[in-house]
């Protein structure tokens, strides 16, 4: 299992410069992969464009990229620049997003949303693959190529995935699947096999099962899921992720946290592992003293799996 991190997104006129300073640190530290969400703030694909091409090495992945504000072929020439200036070492990560955004804010319909991605892959795929498009859609229209350089090797991409039909799209079309908020149970008895199977019946190569979760190694277990309750309350009232947490019998988001001491840490990412999740990814959370411990052991477990 490959250990990475994700970036802890700062503000202000410095921000970018921040984030390259993390992807470095993620790099020195050993890490396989960096992981950016893209939400309100930094464009994910342009700032991991930016911090990642002056650190070699470390995989640098979006989670998630929403697909519903950009076309289809808009977001193969955007994935495919990004991926040019990091050299082929990039990981795209796409999703739905949640009704809230993109309905309430967005001003998109989110109806049939199983179908918009059905859709959306039949553009994106080729289009990444170099392959001209001819597709007429009820939601997703385009007739284009690109003439993008491309960096040589085939951009993984990942789907985030919970309910069904997403699951057996990102086994059966894409190349695996991102998670977020789901825990260990859910993800051993449903995520992974679902996943699996998709991926079996259409003759892929097994999935790429990309884990990332709260992690705060710490001697106050009971105040660090507290924390994460406050740091990711809102996750705890959004559709797709509440119903997770339900499946996974976990009534807030601190209940899927990884914490504990190091052995108990451990012990958590390894039955992830057994699991079948293939890159676990650490949402590092922890302040005060618990910050720098939790980094140390992140730390120590790359180190580990890497040798």
């Amino acid at each position: 299992m490959r250990i990475g991190t994700s970036v802890a997104e700062p503000s202000g006129p410095e921000a970018l410069s921040k984030v390259t300073e993390q992807v470095h640190a993620a790099a020195d530290d050993g890490f396989d992969s960096v992981w950016m969400s893209n939400i309100f703030g930094l464009e994910a694909l342009i700032t991991l464009a930016v911090a990642g091409s002056t650190v070699p090495g470390i995989e640098l992945g979006t989670a998630v990229i929403p697909t519903y504000p950009r076309h289809p072929a808009v977001l193969a020439q955007q994935a495919l620049t990004a991926d040019l200036a990091l050299g082929g070492r990039l990981a795209l990560g796409i999703g739905l997003s949640h009704q809230i955004v993109i309905q309430d804010m967005y001003g998109y319909s989110f109806e049939q949303p199983a179908r918009h991605m059905r859709e959306y892959l039949a553009v994106l795929q080729p289009l990444l693959a170099g392959e001209n498009v001819a597709f007429d859609g009820e939601m997703v229209q385009a007739h284009i190529g690109l003439s993008v350089p491309r960096s040589g090797r085939k951009m993984p991409l990942l789907l985030a995935a919970l309910a069904p039909q997403m699951l057996r799209l990102a086994g059966s079309v894409a190349d695996g699947t991102v998670l977020w908020m789901t825990g260990p149970v859910t993800v051993r008895d449903y995520i992974v096999p679902s996943i699996k199977k998709a991926a079996a019946d259409a003759g892929r190569p097994s999935p790429r099962v990309v884990c990332i979760l709260p992690v705060c190694v710490t001697d106050d277990p009971v105040q660090a899921r507290a924390n994460a309750d406050k740091a990711f309350a809102i996750y705890g009232q959004l559709p797709s992720y509440r119903a997770m947490l339900d499946k996974e019998g976990a009534a807030s988001p601190g209940g899927v946290a990884i914490v504990g001491t190091e052995d108990s840490v451990a012990d958590q990412i390894s039955a992830l592992a057994e699991a079948g999740v293939t890159d676990f990814v650490a949402g590092e959370y922890a302040r005060g003293e618990d910050g720098p411990r939790t980094r140390a052991f992140l730390r120590t477990l790359a180190a580990k799996h890497n040798s």
